[in-house]
């Protein structure tokens, strides 16, 4: 398999799936505005150490499910039903977020480089979002025949991930400025957001399982 083209399919993942508003590039705005780029991008670094690692084990994973059809079949049936649940439930949130005045965050304060890197760690590690999305897009690929599960693909794929994440990252603290203003329509949206988005991937695995 293409090493090139794994590094591409994760890149382009990693770039979606970490470009909308969330906890971790959010949170690396906010470092950079109390504490400065540098501790910013060490917070960054922190996050996507724990992405990669993340990805690395989603994608494992994945391999041992695409050996046994009984397992992919039996995980088909079961992501619909999360997926569905998931679209509920962010549904919900989108709308009793918007019933809810906002209250003013409490700001966190560390002072080492090294206490954000951690905190970029502790925060993805408690992120579990890209695990079960890396399962879903890298078997959901495989069957497709655009990615193989050798040991190079999945290193590849994996490092693309991390790549990608960092330069999202990036790319909020270069711009964060606008952001702040030009992402809080999307922010009080961003539920609705979330929720569409599983729904689509539900119907999707839906006539995918129907297919089988």
């Amino acid at each position: 398999m293409n090493l090139g083209l794994s590094f591409i399919l994760g890149f382009s993942a990693a770039a979606i799936g970490t470009s909308l508003p969330g906890l971790l590039n959010m949170t690396a705005v906010k470092v950079y505005h109390q504490d400065g780029r540098t501790r910013a991008l060490w917070f960054s670094f922190g996050a996507v150490t724990i992405i990669f690692f993340q990805t690395l084990l989603a994608v494992f994973f994945a391999r041992f499910i695409n050996r046994n059809a009984d397992i992919t079949n039996l995980l088909q049936e079961i992501s619909l039903g999360i997926f569905l649940l998931l679209t509920v439930i962010f549904f919900y949130l989108g709308y009793k977020k918007k019933r809810i005045v906002p209250k003013k965050k409490e700001q966190i304060k560390l002072r080492s480089k090294s206490s954000r890197y951690f905190l970029g760690m502790l925060l993805s590690a408690l992120n579990f979002f890209p695990i079960p999305y890396y399962v879903f897009i890298s078997i959901t690929l495989a069957s497709y025949q655009y990615f193989a599960f050798d040991n190079s693909s999945i290193y590849a794929f994996s490092l693309a991930t991390a790549i990608a994440a960092f330069m999202v990252f990036y790319g909020y603290l270069m711009f964060f400025d606008k952001l702040k203003t030009k992402t809080q329509g999307l922010q009080q949206n961003i539920n609705y957001i979330i929720g569409t988005v599983t729904l689509i991937i539900a119907i999707i695995t839906l006539i995918k399982w129907l297919q089988n």
